[in-house]
């Protein structure tokens, strides 16, 4: 499996304690990789970088193109193009797929490496969320997703699952396992994915051997104390319960 560079614009431990004032712009973020996924400034919805096109899922999970002047706090791009194809079948749940996609990386000694991968497919169901901009200082994800998040179902459609993992050891940059969000093929719908059932699909999966981080460039980026985020709440905002 060849490798290549996933770019990261600042960390989860920063977004997780509030930090959603732009680092980069959209069209900064589609210099640097095809694919990826994140959120915008003030958590304003949903990001999701698919073939070069940055696409914003908004709270009722609806998509529209970001304006590539729109600002961004968190998010990762790369590319797939040379990545492992794999047919996958009848995954009845998401833990089904992400077991799936470990068991990929793991077969290739891989886990402690990043990667993303791309699974376009017939969904059953797609459970997902996204939020509306709520501007703020020092409020958690968790507090401001409790305030504007909305959870929605998409019922028998094509669409594709943008996927990323991070190993264990670089929790804190990102989170680590499986995340993932969903543009449906007509590219209508969309959302950070907290469930998912599919009947069939094909993945791309790409082993990444380089990061580069965009930290934040201002003065309040340095008024945050970026160990207090617990695994516990970041897992719970991961999965939609924020």
């Amino acid at each position: 499996m060849k490798s290549s560079k996933i770019y990261q614009v600042s960390t989860l431990q920063a977004l997780a304690l509030g930090y959603t004032k732009p680092v980069v712009t959209v069209q900064e973020m589609i210099q640097n990789g095809d694919i990826g996924l994140g959120t915008f400034e003030d958590v304003d919805g949903e990001m999701i970088i698919l073939d070069g096109v940055c696409y914003q899922a908004k709270q009722d999970g609806s998509i529209i193109c970001a304006p590539e002047s729109t600002g961004v706090p968190f998010a990762v791009a790369g590319s797939v193009n040379d990545g492992k194809k794999v047919l996958m079948k009848d995954m009845k749940d998401i833990n089904a797929i992400k077991t799936e996609l470990t068991l990929m990386i793991d077969l290739d000694f891989s886990l402690n490496s990043i990667h993303i991968a791309r699974i376009d497919g017939w969904f059953e169901t797609i459970h997902a969320r996204a939020g509306a901009p709520y501007r703020s200082q020092h409020v958690s994800l968790k507090d401001i997703l409790s305030k504007t998040q909305k959870d929605f179902c998409f019922e028998k459609l094509h669409g594709t699952l943008v996927c990323v993992y991070f190993p264990d050891y670089m929790d804190g940059i990102n989170a680590s396992g499986w995340h993932m969000h969903f543009l449906s093929e007509d590219r209508k719908l969309g959302g950070h994915v907290f469930e998912a059932a599919m009947s069939s699909g094909e993945c791309l999966l790409q082993k990444m051997d380089r990061i580069e981080i965009q930290l934040p460039n201002d003065a309040a980026f340095d008024t945050y104390s970026l160990k207090e985020a617990s695994q516990d709440e970041i897992e719970e905002v991961e999965q939609g319960n924020g």
